[in-house]
């Protein structure tokens, strides 16, 4: 049933195309809207922020929500991928480092790392709970939380997993440091050198160069951008291959955005428990979705934890310096706590604390609901800068959640060669070989929107899309 916010959207878009609000035009105040439509001021602003995501209202600083005046026309998506349908072994992912390292360099505009700027975290609600955890935890604090890690830490996020449809107990929860981290120990867990794992494609590069360290090959299964991996093409693959464990992001998933539905979540997970091969779920995404309820979890279609190994942190939420992730291993519980131990001891204590202290206060679903907000406006925006900007005939994602956005050119840009271009001007961007074992994806790349939206920032991507026109076939 559509929400009340969302149905004052419907009710003011409809005014709108029946010219009762032109172009560029102020919309009367929510004050104004409230008594209009004998709704709350509250319910009011949530409306006139969908819309304002959605590309149709522009909020203007003390000065309320304006029609937009460009067309709302949304370019066309890329199709469904198509890779290789044999295991590959990884190599060629050196750049990532590059990447990682362009988002601490203040010269460049990046939007080549997935790391959303400081703007769009909640610093000041983090650094309180770091200096709190400092001042009333000091003994604790200068002590290793050996794994499984910090008890109200994990407490807290078995509570936070209800919100998923989740239901896990805070002994079933091992702290990491961060997502990679956890992918890291549930394929040391599960595979031997030379084993094959079946990935999303596109997927995320971060992954590749753990597959590489691991001595693992990659099976790319064709991948809906909305809809996420093909589970058709999976279940053929797994009939010709043998494949130690499929990985996959279903909630927002990067670089594509794409967003699995219940039914699909749950025909994975049976079609995985039948064939006895485990699902890594990575979910860091999940909490940043632009509208509606939080989706679910493949986990919580496995109520035994025989199937899935839920995989997430909160490094793209709340910090990224935090270093604070988690995974909830099932059958695999004992190894996963030795190997963290092994590995590195503990995850940091401090942080582990700070987290424990912005979910138990509110601090952090408080703060998520304006993130979301955030979140929304950012790709909305450059989604449109790219209609504006680019040459015809460009194709972008329609993510519903998170904040990269995977984009297609004509099949003669090269994106490695724009990268060097682009990087030359002092700008930062993924070229899409990277995101691919096979080094498919050579006319792709993926934009970060969580990005300080200002005119150089526009000026970047107006000089993105004049290296991309000059491309000649």
């Amino acid at each position: 049933m559509a929400t009340l916010y969302s149905q004052i959207a419907h009710r003011i878009t409809q005014d709108i195309e029946r010219d009762l609000y032109r172009p560029g035009e102020r919309l009367p105040g929510v004050r104004q809207l409230a008594v209009q439509y004998r709704i709350s001021i509250s319910t009011a602003l949530e409306a006139c922020r969908l819309l304002e995501n959605e590309g149709r209202l522009e909020a203007r600083q003390r000065s309320g929500f304006f029609v937009c005046a460009h067309s709302i026309e949304k370019a066309e998506e890329p199709k469904i991928s198509n890779p290789p349908k044999r295991p590959t072994l990884v190599k060629g992912q050196e750049l990532a480092l590059h990447l990682v390292k362009a988002a601490n360099n203040p010269k460049l505009i990046s939007f080549g790392a997935a790391v959303p700027a400081v703007q769009f975290l909640p610093y000041a609600a983090v650094n309180a709970a770091l200096r709190h955890a400092l001042r009333d935890h000091d003994l604790r604090v200068a002590a290793y939380q050996f794994p499984p890690g910090d008890l109200n830490l994990r407490r807290q996020i078995a509570r936070h997993m209800i919100k998923m449809g989740c239901e896990v107990s805070p002994e079933e929860i091992v702290i990491t440091n961060g997502c990679q981290e956890a992918l890291v120990l549930a394929l040391r867990a599960l595979t031997e050198h030379g084993d094959a794992i079946a990935v999303e494609s596109p997927t995320y590069y971060g992954l590749f160069q753990v597959l590489d360290l691991l001595g693992l090959k990659a099976l790319e299964i064709p991948t809906h951008p909305r809809e996420g991996m093909n589970i058709e093409a999976l279940e053929f693959a797994l009939e010709q291959w043998r494949v130690k464990a499929v990985i996959v992001t279903p909630n927002f998933s990067n670089p594509l955005g794409g967003c699995m539905s219940d039914e699909r979540k749950r025909a994975l997970v049976h079609l995985l428990r039948k064939k006895k091969i485990a699902l890594i779920e990575d979910d860091v995404y999940g909490d940043l979705g632009f509208q509606g309820k939080r989706p679910s979890v493949a986990r919580s279609f496995d109520a035994s934890g025989e199937t899935v190994i839920h995989c997430s942190s909160f490094t793209k939420t709340l910090a990224p310096g935090l270093r604070i992730g988690w995974i909830v291993a099932g059958r695999l519980q004992e190894r996963i706590e030795y190997l963290k131990y092994v590995m590195n001891l503990a995850a940091p204590t401090a942080s582990q604390l700070a987290v424990a202290d912005l979910l138990e206060q509110g601090r952090y679903d408080r703060y998520l609901r304006q993130a979301r907000h955030d979140y929304a406006l950012a790709v909305n925006r450059m989604m449109r800068a790219i209609e504006r900007h680019f040459p015809e005939g460009t194709r972008v994602t329609q993510p519903a959640g998170g904040f990269v956005l995977w984009v297609e050119f004509a099949t003669h840009v090269d994106a490695e060669v724009l990268y060097e271009q682009a990087l030359a001007l002092n700008i930062c961007i993924a070229p899409g070989p990277m995101f691919s074992a096979s080094r498919k994806y050579r006319n792709f790349i993926r934009l970060n929107a969580a990005v300080p939206w200002t005119p150089k920032t526009e000026k970047a991507l107006v000089k993105l899309a004049q290296l991309v026109a000059a491309f000649r076939e």
